[in-house]
């Protein structure tokens, strides 16, 4: 099994092998980019300014630049135009300021029923000449250890033989039943989400994500199945002058940084 063969590919010798080469990025400005995070505030009130499009484009490419979990990218975000939807989602969004005076409003959702697929497509579209048989191997793997089964029985079977394998050697551990499943896919798709804000961060924007929201409204909206988990409500928007209710508060670092 072969991968698309890239004529552009960085290549450095190391202990006599050919491995692929990616230089660390250098010159970032981190005074811009601690502006970018430290200005990002949940911004509840918007004014009446557009997004433009090749913004919002440009975002929605960042936020997908995201880490995700062997790279299967279990999200989607749906951009919600139409003003009858737009008007349902807000009455969602349970009418709050946020999503009454957004730009844009954009519903972020996990999918969980894409692994195998996704497993394949990374196979078919390995960006190196060669897929190595480790990776065939992985990929190959995935779609059964990610597979809870019927009512979980294939789960409990594997947490079983993976908890006896861990008795002698440090072991992955799921995810195996559907709510770990669905754990997993909610991780790799609030990276998603944090990328997509900041992005708009740095391009003039703000966005407020909230994640109160009526679900089963929104999944009939959207049409979701049960395998798509709407995860957050993002509004975005030029942020009004009084679109930030109070100063943000955070505890010490000592609650939560810790040295062993």
């Amino acid at each position: 099994m072969t991968g698309k063969p890239q004529s552009n590919l960085k290549t450095i010798t190391i202990n006599g092998k050919t491995r692929y080469h990616e230089p660390a990025a250098s010159n970032i400005d981190v005074a811009a980019f601690r502006k970018v995070v430290e200005s990002r505030r949940s911004v509840r009130k918007f004014t009446d300014k557009p997004i433009p499009q090749a913004v919002l484009d440009d975002c929605l490419d960042m936020a997908m630049l995201a880490p995700c979990s062997s790279g299967l990218q279990p999200w989607e975000f749906y951009i919600v135009r139409s003003p009858r939807k737009k008007a349902k989602l807000v009455e969602a969004c349970m009418s709050q300021s946020a999503a009454k005076t957004a730009a844009e409003l954009i519903v972020c959702v996990a999918r969980t029923d894409r692994v195998n697929e996704f497993s394949r497509k990374m196979l078919r579209e390995w960006p190196m000449p060669k897929v190595p048989l480790l990776v065939q191997r992985y990929y190959q793997l995935i779609p059964y250890s990610y597979a809870p089964g019927p009512l979980n029985s294939f789960a409990m079977m594997k947490k079983a033989a993976i908890s006896v394998g861990g008795l002698v050697a440090p072991v992955p551990r799921g995810p195996f039943t559907r709510n770990e499943v669905e754990l997993w896919a909610t991780k790799s798709t609030a990276l998603a989400c944090e990328n997509l804000v900041l992005a708009f961060c740095a391009h003039g924007f703000d966005s407020c994500m909230m994640e109160g929201f009526d679900e089963v409204r929104v999944r009939k909206l959207l049409k979701l199945t049960d395998n798509m988990l709407p995860i957050m409500v993002i509004g975005a928007g030029e942020r009004a002058e009084d679109g930030v209710f109070y100063p943000q508060v955070r505890f010490d670092r000592e609650l939560f940084v810790h040295e062993i």
